[in-house]
């Protein structure tokens, strides 16, 4: 899983594979690889997370067998983040998504009860997340993660600007809090150490953020904001087309790992959601 090179260079990245699966799944379109090294070593952290990893696993492979045949409109580009896509999907409510298979927790979003305190709990927890994004990507401690810079999905600003106009408001700017500085310190350590996972939460952050982000920002404008839209929930430019080139250049990334690093990522999607779960119940602290 080491970083080798930038993906605009045409060279592969390195194929490390274990000699030994413990499992396999076939089907005619796809095999989906969950090696014994993931299953039977590390015996710390990796047993802690054990349960929520094999419920995942579950997810992986019955996504490895459904993938669907038809695509929405105006998504030309399949590979790996279909994959991504999929599992994603599946691990939404009914009520959030058709393909979701988790039972509801809570009220839905229209029952919500927001407030202005608990709302910019929410977008300062995530401006810690969105800046830690932006500065991994610059930094670029994986060489290919400079291919995600500057993708026009950015946040920071946007959020920036949208706190320093509730304090034009009157409002005080609340702290960052657990849930955002312990995301934050999670991706700061996937990057370094495990880009497969990372890679992962990247693509679950700013993607769920211009689809289920932004109708929650809007139920909760019109409660709390008289409808405001905020600089949070705006792009420059096609918002279609920004994604569209982020899908390129995941799938490109992508095409150099083996099945057994495609699986990893994709068990990390459960763990994306618990974080970002945890700072969107922020707007209804």
């Amino acid at each position: 899983m080491a970083c080798q090179m930038p993906i605009s260079q045409n060279q592969s990245f390195p194929n490390t594979r274990t000699s030994s699966l413990s499992l396999l799944f076939k089907t005619p379109a796809v095999q989906v690889l969950v090696p014994r090294s993931r299953l039977s070593t590390g015996q710390g952290a990796r047993r802690r997370m054990n349960s929520a990893r094999l419920r995942t696993a579950g997810v992986v492979k019955a996504t490895a067998t459904e993938m669907p045949s038809k695509r929405r409109s105006g998504d030309e580009v399949k590979g790996f983040v279909e994959e991504m896509r999929a599992v994603a999907m599946k691990l939404h409510t009914r009520d959030q998504a058709k393909e979701g298979e988790k039972e509801p927790e809570g009220k839905p979003v229209a029952r919500w009860e927001p407030t202005v305190e608990g709302y910019l709990r929410f977008l300062v927890d995530s401006k810690v997340v969105y800046d830690t994004l932006e500065s991994i990507v610059s930094e670029a401690a994986c060489p290919w993660y400079a291919e995600f810079r500057s993708t026009g999905l950015e946040r920071s600003e946007k959020l920036t600007r949208d706190l320093e106009w509730f304090k034009e408001q009157g409002h005080a700017i609340p702290a960052p809090s657990t849930p955002g500085l312990t995301y934050s310190q999670l991706l700061k350590e996937l990057s370094e150490k495990d880009p497969q996972a990372f890679i992962c939460h990247f693509y679950n952050i700013y993607f769920a953020h211009t689809a289920g982000g932004r109708m929650i920002g809007k139920k909760v404008a019109e409660k709390i904001l008289n409808g405001k839209e905020l600089e949070f929930y705006k792009w420059e430019g096609d918002l279609r087309q920004l994604l569209q080139n982020v899908r390129e250049k995941l799938n490109e990334v992508a095409n150099d790992w083996s099945r057994e690093e495609k699986n990893h990522c994709l068990e990390e999607t459960e763990k994306s959601f618990k974080y970002s779960g945890d700072i969107l119940r922020l707007i209804l602290s």
